[in-house]
């Protein structure tokens, strides 16, 4: 579906919702209207009526007269009073349809129940089926006298037509400001969803500089951040993704092109010559092996991201260990002038998997080996305490900056950003030691002072048996 037709699907449906809910609205009324209109406006008109009576009922004697008349003048009632001596006067307008006064058979029976009643205000509903109309008498007590009040009770049915025009021109302000407010909402609502929806589909496309902007909907808000944070990791796993695969092309070329150099060597020029035939073999077999620690650190980085390595937990002796391996530099130290100085007790017993932990302890020197400075001093250190054993691997270079140290444990990660070939090591190194770190549970880190050195540091809890056999 394209983005015209999500856009329109957006609009319409939110019109189609928004007319939906309008038109219940109008129905709701307009049966509230035909059903409760008549009872309220009869409530009403009872309610006004016996308040007129009570008021009759507390009138003075002296201020009954005027009182009457205005009652009558103001509202749709009729009036008769009767005096002491049964004398009667009627107070009424033309347009009431009173009864009162007239000679109604019916009416004189209701006004002597009225009369006779013990209650100081009494009221009888008058109904007219024929004409379909009703009405209400009351009777009041007052001083030196009676007074029967009367009035029509209005049926609303009677204003139908006026209603029905009225109510026509409402529903049709009700629609038009629903289609406008509908046209709004799907506008300020679609737009963004279709901006963010394009953007995602450049986002898939491999265009990592889109940027998902602000609408001032929270939820949209939100939604965008999110993307412009995806957008960010993926883009930053593009890249190393393309700098591994750099990296890894060069590391492979390098040996490659050294191989096949030195190989044509021996085949055309040297291989008569025996003194110069080995040396070219020495670098062939170097190389080769060079290739062959590369493809196991790219395996062995791989199975440790995937989880699909475990530990092979045991008691040992990491002094032993780090003995072991600073005698693989001897070549370094004999023929480059490297300094590796080794600080550790002499007892250092560790429970862990000892082939993982001495890739560690070999990747962290060849990585000071690769950045120490021109002294080419190299310090491998263990303090201990009751709870744990501190190992650190210290260099001599030029130090890391700050805001570069959380980046050095990203595979082929470099300092000054250009690649280069390796002292020894791959590259991979500390990625590799990142992961066997953080599988065995191990705290680690890296303290830099910029052109005095680097000190790359991990802890061994000395009651380690807790740790588990992860894969």
């Amino acid at each position: 579906m394209n983005t015209k037709n999500k856009n329109s699907s957006i609009r319409i449906k939110t019109m189609s919702y928004l007319i939906l809910f309008s038109v219940f609205i109008i129905l709701l009324l307009w049966e509230t209207q035909l059903l409760f209109s008549n009872y309220l406006y009869e409530k009403y008109q009872i309610r006004d009526t016996e308040a007129i009576a009570k008021e009759i009922n507390k009138t003075d004697i002296e201020d009954l007269h005027n009182h009457l008349k205005n009652v009558v003048y103001n509202n749709a009632v009729c009036i008769e009073y009767i005096d002491e001596f049964g004398r009667s006067m009627l107070y009424n307008v033309a347009s009431t349809g009173c009864l009162l006064g007239r000679n109604d058979n019916d009416l004189s029976t209701y006004k002597e129940e009225l009369y006779d009643s013990d209650k100081e205000i009494n009221a009888i509903k008058l109904v007219n089926k024929d004409y379909n109309s009703s009405a209400l008498l009351y009777g009041i007590k007052v001083d030196s006298g009676y007074v029967f009040l009367y009035t029509m009770l209005s049926n609303v049915n009677k204003n139908y037509n006026i209603i029905k025009s009225q109510f026509l021109y409402i529903v049709i302000v009700i629609i038009i400001l629903a289609i406008a407010i509908s046209l709004f909402l799907a506008k300020v609502i679609s737009e963004p969803i279709v901006s963010i929806t394009d953007k995602s589909k450049q986002l898939a496309n491999g265009n990592y500089d889109v940027e998902f902007d602000h609408h001032g909907i929270k939820e949209i808000d939100e939604l965008a951040d999110t993307l412009n944070y995806l957008e960010s990791e993926v883009s930053k796993t593009d890249k190393y993704r393309r700098d591994l695969m750099a990296n890894v092309s060069h590391d492979l070329k390098t040996p490659l092109t050294m191989i096949k150099a030195y190989a044509e060597m021996v085949r055309d020029i040297t291989y008569k010559d025996k003194e110069k035939r080995e040396a070219n073999l020495n670098v062939i077999i170097e190389e080769t092996d060079r290739l062959n620690v590369l493809v196991g650190d790219i395996l062995a980085l791989s199975k440790l991201q995937q989880n699909t390595d475990t530990l092979e937990l045991e008691t040992f002796d990491l002094h032993d260990e780090i003995m072991n391996i600073v005698r693989r530099y001897d070549y370094l130290v004999d023929t480059e002038g490297y300094n590796l100085e080794v600080d550790i007790p002499d007892k250092v017993i560790v429970y862990a998997d000892k082939n993982k932990l001495n890739q560690v302890i070999y990747n962290l020197i060849n990585n000071a080996i690769n950045y120490t400075g021109d002294d080419k001093k190299v310090i491998i250190k263990i303090t201990e305490d009751k709870k744990e054993f501190l190992v650190e691997i210290k260099d001599s270079g030029k130090g890391i900056d700050k805001d570069k140290i959380e980046h050095i444990w990203d595979r082929y990660y470099k300092n000054d950003k250009n690649h280069q070939r390796n002292i020894v090591g791959t590259g991979l190194g500390l990625s590799i030691v990142k992961n066997i770190l953080e599988i065995h549970d191990y705290t680690y880190g890296v303290r830099s002072i910029k052109n005095k050195g680097t000190t790359f540091y991990f802890k061994i809890r000395k009651n380690n048996k807790n740790v588990k056999n992860k894969s």
